[in-house]
């Protein structure tokens, strides 16, 4: 029964690429947003603090500093107003999720760019 459910998803769900990203990673989120009858992309660049859930029930959670104050948002992966996800820098981080960056401010808040 639980292998006819995830061919339906399959079937269903069109398949998009997603780069791969993890925690400590900035990315750069184009969103679609319907105001009335247009329809406009609003990017949101931030710091990934967790992913959750695998496949295309996943979710991955994106903070920003803005105007001094910390904005998170969550963003499902196979959600069909994301128009596209841009990796902008790779971080060094040790841990899966980074809740404790909420807590920091200024430079200590900064995450280390990983090397090539």
């Amino acid at each position: 029964m639980d292998h006819i459910i995830k061919e339906v998803e399959n079937l269903m769900i069109e398949k998009k690429e997603v780069p791969n990203f993890k925690a400590g990673d900035t990315i750069t989120v184009d969103y679609k947003i319907k105001e009335g009858n247009k329809e406009r992309i609003q990017q949101f660049r931030g710091v990934v603090i967790q992913r959750s859930g695998t496949g295309n029930t996943g979710t991955f959670t994106v903070r920003k500093v803005s105007s001094g104050m910390g904005v998170e948002r969550i963003f499902p992966i196979a959600s069909p107003f994301i128009d596209a996800i841009t990796v902008n820098k790779v971080g060094v981080v040790r841990r899966s999720r980074i809740f404790y960056l909420r807590d920091l401010k200024g430079k200590a808040a900064r995450i280390q760019e990983k090397r090539v």
